[in-house]
């Protein structure tokens, strides 16, 4: 295989799919947006793919919650090719909405008897947040962070809190190396109490991105395909910037992972 296909799956209200699918492509893979009604009436259309994207955006309008019908598609319609997709290798990311996406359908962190284990809810400023974050890796869990230890991305969302139902939950999570990816304080990226706005959310564990326990799932709040090239950050004429955006390595690490 010299290109890997990728799959960014849209729903109405979804805004970042082209954005997206440069981002991939930029990055060496061959990127496709498709609608999710099209893989509602074709499920087996996903075996033609290596990555599946759900990109950002405002899904349904976010009508009853952010990324709750367009999860409820994929969990009645399109489960079986989902669980086959990852079950033969395949990556799947969820950026922001998608991220939301991903976690109500149960990929990120499964159901078990008590219920949803985790979720995203309003921020704790009770409006939309648009603004430029640090972010720290954490561990090596995830095929899409992997050589990354710092980054900086921005965030646009209202519903990016992410909350536990209890602490047994939270301590499941971080046990299995699954808290992937941390807003960081710009004086002490590795102080553990982040406060607003460096974390925008109020998160626990100040969590911005979720990885599953094999790390070929993962969905994360800020936008990495909003920060390809130098040129898209808001100081890039005020200080030395690298020669590529911090979020271009996430893409490339998963073309790589199938090259």
């Amino acid at each position: 295989m010299t290109s890997p296909r990728v799959i960014i799956l849209r729903a109405p209200g979804t805004n970042c799919d082209h954005e997206t699918a440069y981002a991939f492509e930029k990055a060496g893979g061959q990127a496709e947006s498709v609608h999710i009604n099209q893989l509602v009436e074709a499920p087996h259309l996903l075996a033609e793919y290596q990555i599946l994207c759900v990109p950002g955006g405002f899904s349904y309008g976010d009508d009853i919650a952010a990324g709750r019908i367009f999860a409820n598609q994929l969990r009645h319609h399109v489960a079986e090719m989902l669980a086959e997709f990852h079950a033969n290798g395949k990556l799947i990311l969820g950026i922001c909405n998608g991220f939301q996406v991903l976690l109500k359908t149960g990929l990120l962190a499964p159901e078990d008897s008590l219920g949803p284990v985790a979720t995203l809810a309003w921020n704790d400023s009770g409006k939309f947040e648009d603004r430029w974050v640090q972010l720290k890796v954490v561990g090596n869990q995830s095929v899409f962070l992997s050589g990354i230890t710092e980054m900086e991305l921005p965030i646009a969302h209202a519903e990016g809190k992410f909350v536990t139902r209890d602490s047994a939950a939270l301590e499941a999570l971080t046990s299995g190396q699954q808290l992937a990816l941390r807003y960081a304080s710009q004086s002490d990226p590795q102080a553990s109490d982040v406060p607003y706005p460096q974390n925008p959310n109020g998160s626990e564990a100040n969590l911005a991105g979720l990885c599953d326990t094999t790390g070929r799932i993962f969905g994360l709040m800020p936008h990495p395909e909003r920060f390809l090239d130098p040129t898209q950050h808001p100081n890039w004429t005020r200080r030395k910037m690298p020669t590529e955006g911090d979020g271009l390595q996430l893409f490339q690490n998963a073309v790589r992972y199938f090259l």
